[in-house]
């Protein structure tokens, strides 16, 4: 967000009538504009101290509360009152497993209506394991607040046991972090941008996480591992974000070796699942010699259905308004088998976000990957 130069009433100190030559004037004028420049420049670096975000979150909240500190303030810690009504918690069935706490669209929104018409069940099943990856375009402030309660009103719908986000900014955390009191949630950063890994408390016993730097990344990217028991079975989550743009296909190839290697170092008896944004084409895949034998894509290993074939769509997808049509499969899931004990095999894998909000927005430019998985004992 571009910040102007002219003054609030608020901000804009009354000045004196009187004579004075254009060019004076101009140069008064100029005068003024620097002041408040430096003005809000200061507040952005308070803004950002203060709450441990950067400089573009710092003018877009200060921004948006006319560079009202305080007000910039409550706004990023807390929604304002009249959006208070996105706290309260969705409905669930008789019988479910503790509500956890993340906001809920408000009535009407569109939201929720494809997990209704996907006739999800919402009982916990030890028999089943599910899971979103998402990247969640927190870089984008347009609408920030309205996308990030789609995406909680999907992740609230939808009651995943765990799940990958990529693009976290630390508002966007924060906010999670509040709402989302039944997930544990482990972030790759507390800076920038980043992904998290959130993981249901009720289903998932958390052992230990690592986080793996890519050392060549200009993209501030690395590996975020979580290692945890789900049913008494050991598992891997890993997610990133790997670079992006082709101009970086080389070093976002590097940072696949290093996941798959990272995969297949885990150990035999721990099934490893890695999702995220992986900006691949399939063409660089297959520069590689493919996928290692014991590593399997999920949506290969389910017969590449078409319904969830591309999750970048700048044709559907106008969040955007890319002047340009690209369909890619930037969001994959892999997965490597444990060698031994109980299994855990991909059942069914479907697109969510693919509705607008009231905004006239999608929660995020990507669809989210949404994957059930059968859990063998």
């Amino acid at each position: 967000m571009e910040v102007s130069g002219v003054a609030s009433g608020a901000e804009q100190e009354p000045l004196k009538e009187q004579q004075c030559s254009p060019q004076k004037e101009e140069e008064e004028e100029e005068g003024e504009e620097q002041k408040l420049e430096k003005r809000r420049h200061l507040l952005c670096t308070e803004f950002a101290s203060i709450t441990s975000s950067d400089a573009a979150v710092a003018q877009c909240y200060l921004a948006e509360n006319e560079w009202d500190m305080q007000r910039a303030l409550n706004s990023y810690f807390e929604p304002p009152l009249d959006e208070q009504s996105v706290d309260t918690v969705p409905q669930v069935l008789p019988g479910t497993a503790a509500v956890i706490d993340l906001t809920e669209s408000p009535s009407g929104s569109s939201a929720a209506a494809p997990v209704k018409e996907a006739g999800l069940s919402l009982q916990e099943d030890d028999s089943t394991l599910s899971l979103i990856t998402w990247n969640i375009d927190g870089l984008q402030l347009s609408n920030l607040q309205e996308r990030a309660r789609g995406v909680c009103s999907y992740i609230a719908l939808y009651r995943p046991d765990v799940v990958f986000l990529q693009e976290v900014v630390p508002p966007y955390l924060n906010y999670l972090q509040k709402r989302a009191v039944s997930y544990t949630i482990i972030p790759g950063n507390t800076e920038g941008y980043f992904t998290a890994i959130m993981l249901k408390k009720s289903r998932v016993r958390v052992l230990k996480h690592e986080i793996i730097p890519f050392p060549t990344t200009s993209m501030m990217r690395n590996l975020l591992a979580v290692h945890a028991t789900v049913s008494g079975n050991e598992i891997c989550f890993m997610t990133s974000h790997l670079e992006s743009t082709k101009t970086h296909a080389e070093e976002r190839l590097n940072q696949l070796k290093l996941v798959l290697k990272k995969m297949s170092e885990t150990p035999a008896s721990t099934t490893v699942i890695f999702g995220g944004d992986t900006n691949l084409r399939d063409k660089e895949v297959a520069k590689l010699g493919g996928l290692p034998t014991n590593i399997l894509d999920v949506w290969e290993f389910l017969g590449k259905p078409e319904h969830c074939h591309y999750t970048w769509d700048t044709s559907q997808n106008t969040n955007l308004d890319a002047p340009y049509k690209c369909k890619l499969r930037f969001d994959r899931l892999l997965l490597r088998a444990a060698s031994t004990g109980g299994q855990i095999i991909p059942q069914s894998l479907d697109l969510i976000g693919l509705e607008k909000l009231d905004c006239g927005k999608f929660p995020s430019d990507h669809w989210g990957l949404f994957c059930n998985f059968d859990v063998v004992l």
